[in-house]
């Protein structure tokens, strides 16, 4: 028996989405257990791409149960879009494989006004969010105001909780943030007709998990973002407003830590960005537009371009340490062929003092500066390499460097988007 975590170790959009599918295979069950759709994990499956919000990817994987825990929040609109678009592909038949916890809160209208409102209103200091309702919803979950999926199925309940919310909610839209207000009717009838399609996938999901476990199954645990977006440990306040750290497994679904077994870390061969915050290694050039076009680094949920940068080994050593990373899966290695130097920042300089931790002081952190250390770039196309043997030495030995620097063994390298384009170098359900 085998339970695995994985967490992305840098800034998000590491490549998770592929990991996860690839892994999904030798699981019983795949577990989301933060976040919302304000994440996007993209798939190649053969020609075509798919692009998941919040569904596990494992649900392109047939007789694979998917769970979307506790810690999750979930818009009822976004979830039933992607059921019926996966649906319509073929890809999802079975109901009773997607199972969605009675406990997880849900995104209401007046949660993505509100955060689409404040971001306008915040000029030069904006958090960079998704305008998705993603904070504003765990805002009132900490604050015990949230409404649950349990509520929304209680029509009574529902109706008290959201006439309670909505004096809150105008008052602050309208006085605060200048906006429309809104009805109660036009909410409340339009989350009923959800009600009746989530009904059937609502469950009690820790019970469910803690069933499975018990009985021996193998479970895949999926986060959204990456470590250095975590509201605890991450860039605050230029974070997400969920553990996305591979603590945030337990608490987002129900499942003892004495149940984690595994945690793999997903880092690019190179690191990208979205949204404000500290970047030592960002590229403003060039060289960093060339990384950009050749790696697609435009957003999977926004469209957005992503910043990107030279793998910093400071940032992906700490996601080893936060998350207690047993193995690092390297993403996107054939972006790189096209370069005839490769940099790996290696420390900081921090008002002429070298660094080797990230600074939890977010003004300490915006002023370091990299020391980088030039490895020699291999030019060749590696997207068809099967083993790692068979890769150019020059790629081997970039691949072999980072391991030595952020101190964890790589268990898989990517070569190219696609699931054949994947060297397992250790799979964690196997040993």
């Amino acid at each position: 028996m085998a339970n695995v975590v994985v967490v992305g170790a840098q800034w998000g959009d590491e490549g998770k989405g592929k990991v996860v599918d690839i892994y999904t295979e030798f699981a019983d069950d795949v577990v989301r257990y933060q976040g919302g759709n304000n994440a996007g994990h993209t798939l190649v499956v053969g020609d075509e791409k798919v692009v998941l919000h919040l569904i596990p990817s494992g649900i392109l994987h047939a007789g694979k149960r998917c769970i979307i825990g506790n810690g999750v929040v979930l818009d009822p609109e976004v979830f039933i879009r992607e059921i019926t678009n996966l649906k319509a592909s073929g890809k999802f038949q079975d109901d009773s494989c997607l199972l969605v916890s009675e406990s997880l809160h849900l995104i209401m209208p007046y949660h993505k006004r509100i955060d689409i409102a404040r971001e306008a209103k915040s000029g030069d200091n904006k958090i960079g969010t998704t305008g998705r309702g993603i904070g504003p919803t765990y805002e009132d979950k900490i604050g015990r105001r949230g409404i649950r999926l349990m509520d929304l199925l209680d029509r009574e309940q529902f109706a008290r909780k959201l006439k309670e919310n909505l004096a809150e909610k105008n008052f602050i839209l309208e006085k605060l943030l200048g906006e429309k207000p809104f009805t109660f009717e036009e909410i409340f009838d339009e989350f009923n007709r959800y009600a009746e399609i989530l009904k059937k996938y609502c469950a009690d999901t820790t019970l469910v998990l803690h069933n499975d476990i018990k009985a021996g199954k193998k479970i895949l645990f999926e986060g959204a973002q990456g470590t250095l977006l975590d509201v605890d440990h991450g860039t605050y306040p230029f974070v997400t407003s969920s553990s996305t750290c591979a603590g945030g497994a337990c608490t987002g679904s129900g499942a003892s830590p004495r149940d984690i077994h595994e945690i793999i870390g997903i880092s690019k061969a190179y690191v990208t960005r979205v949204g404000s915050g500290p970047f030592p290694t960002e590229l403003s050039d060039a060289t960093g537009e060339k990384m950009r076009q050749i790696g697609q680094e435009f957003g999977a949920t926004t469209g957005r371009p992503r910043r990107c940068g030279w793998f910093d080994a400071v940032v992906v050593r700490f996601a080893v340490r936060v998350n207690g990373l047993t193995g690092i899966a390297l993403t996107k290695l054939d972006v790189l062929s096209d370069f005839d130097t490769i940099k790996i920042c290696t420390g900081y300089l921090l008002n002429g003092e070298k660094v080797q931790e990230v600074p939890a002081n977010l003004d300490k952190f915006d002023k370091c500066q990299p020391v980088y250390e030039e490895m020699p770039g291999w030019r060749s196309d590696i997207r068809g390499v099967k083993n790692f043997a068979d890769l150019p030495e020059k790629a081997r030995n970039y691949v072999k460097r980072l391991e030595q620097l952020v101190g964890c063994p790589m268990v898989i390298v990517s070569v190219g988007p696609r699931r054949d384009e994947t060297i397992i170098l250790r799979n964690p359900f196997t040993g």
